[in-house]
């Protein structure tokens, strides 16, 4: 009894609102289906309320009439009843409970204590892997994160949601597009073409942006992280492990002032520039951009980094092939394809868990190099594998005028739409401004003919 006692002092709970919930449902039977959908038996921290909950739950998928008494009888068959205590605790709830419209507010309080015990348990789960000293620190920590995050989302998502209670979100949001300039269902990018071609950023999107080296998808990477910040006014997240926060500066406020790059990285500035400089300063000044330029990080410090921001619209790494699986690079002897594939799958679950579309950079084989039509293909990918399969978007870049001088097509990169599980396939026309690292939609631009 001591033990027990010991136990209800240390761990988090109400008494309280644990037999409010269950008086307000024994009083009145409306309260049950929307107690039943934020609350689960292990919620209640006391076996005796936790097994009438079970009983009710019970009665309630078979729409039986809920009271006092079919709720005895219930737990009779289940093997819960308890001759001495059972019916008068019972009728002790519907006593002690004030009134039933104030039911939700007793869930709260219950969540938020089950919350707390969740949290205390995996505490003791994580100390224990610690002390048990199996893994890696990269992959306790990883576990850890994984622990703590699963129990704020096991609080908020339900398993299985109705279709009837999906259709009035997807009609609201229809209703909101049809009012909308764009009529985009994601994020615009500023480009309109890609716009059009793959109905802007969508959230909980994984979009690949793949090209050989020089190219320009950091650049047009960091077009859409600006385009997106100024456009929502939120916060967007640029993971960079292969450039520094300095140098995406640069070319950030090169892309805004329309000062040409070079001139920014050696100070040759005209007196002009300083003007154009200072609008754009002010304007940069203005957007949430987050930089982080560590050259060693995993998707989980990302997704643990990103979870702590509010209001965050968009996630972009630079790039795949750079980053480090949760053990750190020491990770014993592992194909490096499968690390990929991991890695890869793990940025497509951020980004269901994230709900916002993570952009992610990827570096392509060589094997273009040897056909003569050099554009990219799906094969081309490097350590490919579940990057195509993870990912919903997967967009190439290539400039003819990179690997031939007399081309026609002098600064025009083409954006080759392979993947898009959302819609069509092809590809636009971007205009490539090289002095200014930065991308400019066409007005021309064409589909390819299949």
């Amino acid at each position: 009894m001591a033990n027990e006692e010991l136990l209800l002092r240390q761990m988090p709970h109400s008494l309280e609102g644990e037999q409010a919930v269950l008086g307000s449902m024994l009083i009145n039977e409306n309260c049950v289906k929307d107690v039943m959908d934020k609350l689960r038996p292990a919620d209640f921290y006391l076996r005796q309320n936790r097994e009438i909950f079970e009983a009710i739950c019970s009665m309630f998928a078979y729409a039986k009439p809920i009271d006092g008494i079919t709720v005895c009888e219930e737990m009779r068959r289940l093997g819960t009843y308890d001759a001495t205590t059972t019916r008068s605790y019972l009728a002790q709830l519907m006593e002690i409970t004030p009134t039933s419209a104030n039911v939700m507010e007793y869930v709260n309080i219950v969540r938020d204590k089950a919350l707390l015990r969740g949290v205390a348990q995996a505490a003791g789960e994580i100390t224990a892997l610690v002390q048990e000293g199996v893994g890696s620190a990269g992959e306790i920590l990883e576990a850890a994160e994984q622990k703590v995050y699963a129990i704020r989302r096991g609080q908020s998502a339900q398993d299985m949601v109705p279709l009837r209670q999906v259709l009035p979100e997807v009609l609201d949001r229809l209703g909101q597009m049809s009012e909308s300039e764009n009529h985009l269902p994601g994020l615009s990018t500023g480009l309109s073409a890609i716009d059009q071609k793959i109905t802007g950023l969508n959230k909980a999107d994984l979009i690949l942006l793949a090209a050989r080296p020089g190219m320009g998808k950091t650049s047009l990477a960091l077009n859409l992280a600006l385009n997106v910040a100024k456009g929502t006014g939120k916060t967007v997240a640029v993971f960079s492990l292969e450039m520094s926060r300095e140098q995406l500066a640069t070319r950030l406020l090169s892309a805004e002032a329309l000062v040409e790059n070079n001139r920014l990285r050696t100070g040759a500035l005209r007196e002009t520039d300083w003007e154009k400089i200072a609008g754009a300063a002010t304007v940069l000044n203005r957007v949430d951009i987050r930089i982080d330029d560590n050259p060693m990080l995993s998707v989980a410090d990302m997704n643990a980094k990103c979870r702590r921001l509010e209001g965050l619209a968009l996630v972009v790494v630079d790039y795949l092939q750079l980053m480090t699986s949760a053990g750190g690079p020491g990770r014993g002897g592992e194909n490096r394809q499968q690390v990929v594939s991991d890695m890869s799958r793990m940025l497509k679950i951020m980004a269901k868990e994230l709900n916002v579309p993570v952009v992610c950079l990827s570096q392509l084989s060589r094997a273009n190099e040897k056909r003569d039509d050099k554009r990219p293909m799906l094969s081309d990918l490097r350590e490919s594998g579940a990057i195509e399969q993870d990912a919903d978007i997967v967009l190439f870049l290539y400039r003819d005028d990179y690997y031939h001088e007399d081309s026609d097509k002098h600064n025009i990169a083409e954006c080759i739409v392979a993947k898009n599980r959302h819609g069509e396939t092809g590809k636009v026309e971007l205009k490539w401004l090289p002095e200014y690292t930065s991308f400019a939609t066409l007005d021309t631009r064409y589909d390819q003919e299949e």
